[in-house]
């Protein structure tokens, strides 16, 4: 008995000098998430050149943390320990981010963020200039580097799985490829019948300038309908909105443009749905895996539950339309039906990915993962992109870029090397669907609340199923511990063949 007592006090020891060391790894990475913050809401422009040394350091402390011996050391004694099954998790979690770290070589992992780091402004230029020559060399230059990235960390896998689990760890590429596939099978024609349809929806019912100060007071408006914790939390405008920060500190991030009220009300609920989840881990579990938050699809299926069952249902906007219309008089004879209408409109000649709709979001999605997945496997050139990339617009979505700019040198992604982060964008609506369904399993038809403006019983649903977990299940664990099932496609492609067949009144769906 006084051995296994020693033993399990030695256990215990052990786990606690772990727990010690990865808060100390978590809490380095959070500060460098403030700088980042601070980089793109309020840092000084000249800024950067400080900026880039201070997460440079923070990052390289970071590494050596995680990489020494110690933590090796550490994770070798507690795999062979009995350990319970939230130590379990933590262990696995870090083994995880240990194994593929020290897989690298360090020389390596530099020459990575050098060329991402000069990739950026080659490929703004490229994209001010129209200019797809210009970023081809760095393009190819990236694809190469992260080719040996992946093959460090596992030879013998199809580097592109091995690039996605970067993003996306416990979703395999086979299930991705499987749920992008039927995507594309099942939402061109559905898109197609819709731009067949005679239906002419409300589009014009947010036309109009609106002022910058009386959209922010609209987005905070917005924010305190839906929950949000102001002791802890912010709003602030950026470039590019998103969210970031911890259990005890997520912020808010959206952009105002003057004739786009719809848009900065709906990137300002998506991003809600993001800090949501933050604030939702468990407090006395911050700085392990077990107050950290699942991976991409899991976050995005937040962000999209909230910005697309919730923002754009009409009991939605039979709530929240009087409070817009109080921010902005000239929208005081709009119904909610025409608010509706022109929240969930699909664009029939619409070529760029943030600007578009719900439905044809995806296709975006999957042109993008197709040629990323070609370009890592070898099967497609650096300069065959754009016309690939054209093509591929013109087969699914019905058009065709004219200029680069507008076409495949869109997005900042490959300039960062981001290769396999495009899927984790679908996934995550596809599972949002899936969340949502079994919400109402279990809690009923949630129309009326949120006709009401009660929000409270979603996202208790949501803090029980999902936020209260951090890491410790896998991602499909946690989904069929959620919803009691595999992850599917059904759910979304359910959703929304009956809502869009219901707008455009399509006969087959």
């Amino acid at each position: 008995m006084a051995t296994d007592q020693a033993q399990s006090e030695q256990r215990g020891e052990t786990y606690d000098q772990f727990e010690e060391r990865i808060t100390r790894i978590s809490n380095v990475g959070n500060a460098a998430g403030i700088l980042r913050w601070d980089q793109e809401v309020v840092m000084p422009e000249e800024g950067t050149p400080a900026r880039a040394q201070q997460l440079s350091a923070l990052s390289s402390i970071s590494h050596e943390l995680l990489t020494a011996d110690e933590t090796g050391d550490l994770l070798e004694t507690l795999e062979s320990a009995e350990l319970g099954d939230e130590q379990q998790a933590a262990v696995r979690e870090v083994r995880r981010q240990y194994d593929r770290e020290t897989s690298v070589p360090q020389e390596l992992v530099e020459e990575i963020s050098e060329t991402s780091a000069n990739a950026h402004p080659t490929w703004k230029q490229a994209k001010e200039e129209d200019d797809f020559e210009q970023f081809a060399p760095t393009l190819e230059k990236l694809v190469e580097l992260k080719r040996e990235y992946a093959e460090h960390i596992d030879p013998d896998a199809d580097p592109y799985a091995v690039l996605f689990a970067d993003y996306e760890p416990y979703l395999d590429l086979e299930t991705a490829e499987r749920v992008l596939d039927r995507l594309r099978e099942e939402l061109v024609p559905l898109i197609d019948a819709i731009q067949d349809s005679d239906v002419d929806l409300a589009t014009d019912t947010f036309a109009g300038e609106f002022d910058d100060d009386d959209q922010e007071a609209l987005a905070r408006d917005v924010l305190d309908a839906l929950g949000y914790d102001w002791g802890r939390g912010r709003l602030d405008t950026a470039p590019h909105p998103f969210s970031s920060g911890t259990q005890f500190d997520a912020r808010v991030t959206t952009r105002f443009e003057e004739d786009d009220l719809l848009g900065s009300l709906t990137s300002t609920i998506h991003e809600f749905g993001h800090a949501n989840y933050t604030l939702g881990l468990p407090d006395e579990a911050y700085g392990t895996p077990l107050g950290d938050s699942r991976d991409l699809t899991v976050h995005e299926s937040q962000s999209r539950l909230w910005e697309n069952h919730v923002g754009r249902s009409q009991p939605f906007w039979e709530q929240f339309l009087p409070t817009v219309a109080d921010r902005f008089g000239e929208l005081e004879d709009a119904t909610p039906e025409e608010a509706y209408e022109a929240a969930n409109q699909v664009y029939d000649d619409n070529l760029i990915r943030v600007e578009a709709d719900e439905l044809t979001y995806h296709l975006h999605i999957v042109i993008r993962f197709e040629i990323e997945r070609d370009l890592i496997s070898g099967d497609l050139d650096v300069e065959d992109v754009p016309e690939v990339w054209n093509d591929k617009y013109e087969e699914y979505l019905g058009v065709r870029p004219e200029t680069d700019a507008e076409g495949c040198l869109q997005d900042i992604h490959w300039s960062h090397g981001s290769f396999g982060y495009f899927p984790t964008y679908s996934l995550g609506s596809v599972l949002a669907a899936q969340l949502y369904a079994a919400a109402e399993d279990d809690l009923g038809d949630l129309d009326d609340d949120i006709r009401a403006g009660e929000f409270d019983e979603l996202n208790g649903w949501l803090r029980e199923q999902i936020h209260q977990h951090g890491c410790r299940y896998t991602t499909p664990d946690l989904i069929e511990e959620a919803t009691g099932e595999e992850f599917t496609a059904d759910y979304f492609l359910g959703y929304v063949k009956s809502k869009y067949g219901e707008l455009y009144d399509l006969e087959d769906y």
